[in-house]
């Protein structure tokens, strides 16, 4: 799969006072970036609880935070998938300002599939995974 983007404007709740975004809002941003990718992909997160009984953690993150993004700027996020098991997938991510391209953010994020009933590992769904192009 190519690079996935998704833009994300900076609005003023995302700032702290200091006037540049909080360090939390950056994973919120990567969240919502993996959360379109599969939008993209054709699944929606509550039609795989319902469908398939699956469900997504997030396990591990790790972010370097490299320059500050302040109100209204307009990113880019990608997410890209750098690895995947049975039941878990990584995630690299970068928060770029889209006026210069330079990285302001990067993470490795892990995600496991929990099966919804008992919470425990569960393997990905093959048509996702046929989807994301990492079978």
């Amino acid at each position: 799969m190519t690079e996935f983007i998704w833009p994300v404007r900076v609005y003023y709740e995302d700032t702290d006072s200091g006037g540049v975004v909080y360090y939390a809002n950056y994973l919120k941003f990567m969240e919502r970036a993996r959360t379109e990718l599969l939008r993209e992909c054709g699944f929606e997160q509550d039609q795989l609880i319902e469908e398939e009984g699956v469900l997504f953690a997030v396990r591990r993150i790790e972010a370097d935070y490299l320059c500050p993004a302040r109100f209204n700027d307009a990113l880019l996020v990608s997410a890209n998938v750098t690895a995947h098991g049975k039941a878990s997938m990584t995630f690299t991510q970068e928060v770029r300002l889209a006026e210069t391209d330079q990285v302001l953010c990067r993470g490795e994020v892990k995600v496991a599939c929990l099966d919804v009933a008992r919470f425990r590992p569960h393997p990905f769904p093959k048509k996702l995974l046929a989807a994301l192009a990492v079978e």
